[in-house]
């Protein structure tokens, strides 16, 4: 079975670190037996290649200087701080267009979109230039929803259209697959592009529950609005007045100025440590070494929030305790009692509240972080993940072949 993945960005060499679990997930299919490659927009004149073992071919839509539109930063957000860059949309889905139709020529099976708008016009274009023998198959992610839905309104027939002209929709979480089918009512399956970020070998298992010296509480992820971190670092103080904490921060963007502003008012510069981004072996050092892992996600301004939260499948594979907000795609992961602790987004003292509970009986906490383990590599492994696609491929032809008559 011939796959094409539409995507907004790929790795541009074997070092690139974006989209880890996009790589992992293709290369996986690759080894199942799928000849599963990538159509992705070029970065600054960036051509065809083979990158970490996955072909990738990429249209040009600007002169070199000017192919910046993506990968360095999500689309929305490049937009939001730079509205000069709405200029090469435009060209972006005409390139997009081209590309499409010469890879419809070739009739792959399936055409997989992500991140269905825009580019289930890219898809429906190869679908077309397949004479309709490709099938198409959309995946949300919630972000491109939830945008629309309250900052581009205007976009929502597009929205509804990638929803009913595609031969199958998955959804990476059930938030969002229930946004999906409130606009157009199909069948969605749920299907988490995640968990395979880290091998077999990453786990490393607490022996003990106990908690030592000061409570060691950690946040990895962009330093993005949606993230609620400033949450986290007043959580961080009312933590403090029972017992010794800190906070480490890794990760990088533009909301890391209004934390930093956070930590000075609140006087906690000597008790939270922002990493930046870090390599993969000091990032498994931190998960290795933490108390506890949090991820304290909001809706944000832009109505956007998490639409899974990979980094607590992270977490819940090294048998940390992970607090998370009841927002978006976490429910699926968290499960309070369970899998972690759950609580409201934005509410610092319920934050605070779990991580107190979570050091007052640690022995329990390793309990239910060990239970969210086995959810984990049951829930979201790579291999089922893999299966359950290949299961929305087949359907999807078949569909298609319905339609065809």
């Amino acid at each position: 079975m011939r796959v094409v993945h539409v995507v907004t960005a790929f790795p541009r060499s074997d070092d690139d670190v974006i989209t880890p679990w996009l790589v992992k997930l293709i290369a996986a299919q690759r080894e199942s037996g799928l000849d599963a490659s990538v159509l992705a927009p070029a970065y600054r004149g960036l051509g065809a290649r083979t990158v970490l073992g996955v072909p990738v071919r990429r249209f040009r839509y600007a002169p070199r200087p000017c192919e910046t539109l993506t990968h360095d930063e999500t689309v929305p957000d490049r937009l939001r701080r730079s509205p000069a860059y709405a200029s090469l949309i435009p060209l972006y889905l005409a390139g997009g267009v081209r590309a499409g139709r010469r890879v419809g020529r070739e009739a792959p099976d399936v055409v997989h979109v992500h991140w269905p708008v825009p580019h289930a016009l890219i898809g429906a274009a190869a679908r077309s230039a397949s004479n309709g023998r490709s099938a198409l198959v959309c995946t949300f992610y919630s972000v491109e929803i939830r945008w629309i839905e309250h900052r581009l309104r205007w976009l929502r027939p597009l929205l509804r259209w990638s929803i009913r002209t595609a031969d199958a929709v998955t959804a990476i979480s059930s938030e969002t697959a229930a946004r999906v089918r409130r606009l157009a009512e199909r069948e969605v399956a749920v299907i988490p592009f995640s968990g395979a970020v880290w091998g077999e070998n990453a786990l490393v298992a607490r022996e003990s529950g106990r908690v030592e010296g000061p409570l060691r509480l950690l946040f990895v992820g962009r330093l993005v609005e949606r993230k609620g971190v400033e949450y986290l670092v007043e959580a961080l103080e009312h933590i403090r007045r029972e017992r010794p904490a800190e906070l480490t921060i890794v990760g990088e963007g533009e909301w890391g100025p209004v934390i930093r502003r956070e930590v000075e008012r609140l006087r906690l510069e000597s008790h939270v440590r922002f990493t930046g981004y870090v390599p993969e072996r000091r990032l498994r050092e931190y998960y290795q070494t933490c108390d506890i892992f949090v991820l304290p996600a909001v809706v944000d301004s832009k109505g956007d929030t998490e639409g899974l939260g990979v980094v607590l499948l992270e977490a819940l594979r090294f048998e940390r305790p992970v607090i998370g907000s009841a927002v978006g795609g976490i429910p699926d992961i968290v499960r309070p009692g369970e899998t972690g602790w759950l609580v409201p987004p934005g509410d610092p003292e319920a934050i605070a509240g779990a991580a107190l509970e979570i050091a007052g009986d640690p022995g329990s906490a390793l309990g239910i972080a060990r239970k969210g383990r086995r959810f984990v590599e049951e829930r979201f492994s790579l291999e089922r993940v893999v299966a359950e696609l290949t299961d929305v491929y087949r359907s999807a032809i078949r569909a298609r072949r319905e339609t065809r008559g």
